[in-house]
């Protein structure tokens, strides 16, 4: 089936404007992730698919603020919200699933509440994300690089408090079934890493 052209260009847009690029390789696996929650249940998937390559400009070197202070302080969220309406029409997205996406952007972390099934979708994908394998490798990779990081020390809290909160939080049985392997994956990583730290900051 041959996909209309807007997807492409957006595609093209977050490939540009992802930096560091490791950043890039978050949407189309949140995408995918995201349709496979759903399962046979129905969706917009243009929806879904502006508001996965969408949600994390805010993020992007370039977008964000570089001072700290002002970094500490941002919302990539309301910047995303912002932006996204220009640059969807500027890329031929549907004029009139724009105010879904938004709605979409503005739900996908763990604290908000969706109103619609794209943006639980989106959330329970985003949440997914950061557990398993590829919630660690996210996490790493930000080390002495992310304010939140300074060492891995901090990166293996932010794993823990993941671990425990995080998969409470999911909302729809499919994801909670695909968080238990990724879960058991996150603990053993974080039983290994404290055992050989002895104990020892780092």
């Amino acid at each position: 089936m041959t996909q209309p052209g807007y997807r492409a260009a957006i595609t093209d847009y977050i490939r540009r404007q992802a930096k560091p690029p490791d950043k890039f390789s978050h949407q189309p696996r949140l995408y995918q992730l995201a349709r496979q929650v759903a399962g046979e249940e129905p969706y917009d998937d243009d929806v879904l698919y502006a508001g996965a390559w969408m949600h994390d400009l805010g993020v992007f070197i370039g977008h964000r603020p570089e001072e700290l202070a002002a970094l500490a302080a941002w919302d990539h969220v309301a910047y995303a919200m912002r932006e996204a309406p220009s640059i969807l029409e500027r890329l031929g997205f549907p004029p009139e699933k724009i105010p879904a996406v938004l709605e979409v952007i503005r739900t996908h972390l763990p604290s908000g509440k969706p109103t619609g099934f794209e943006g639980v979708l989106l959330r329970d994908a985003d949440i997914l994300e950061q557990l398993g394998a590829i919630g660690i490798l996210r996490t790493v990779s930000k080390v002495g690089r992310d304010t939140r990081f300074l060492g891995f020390s901090e990166a293996l809290r932010y794993l823990r408090r993941n671990a425990e909160q995080l998969p409470e939080q999911l909302q729809l049985a499919s994801a909670r079934g695909l968080a238990e392997p990724r879960l058991q994956i996150l603990k053993a990583f974080l039983a290994a890493a404290e055992a050989e730290m002895m104990g020892i900051e780092s």
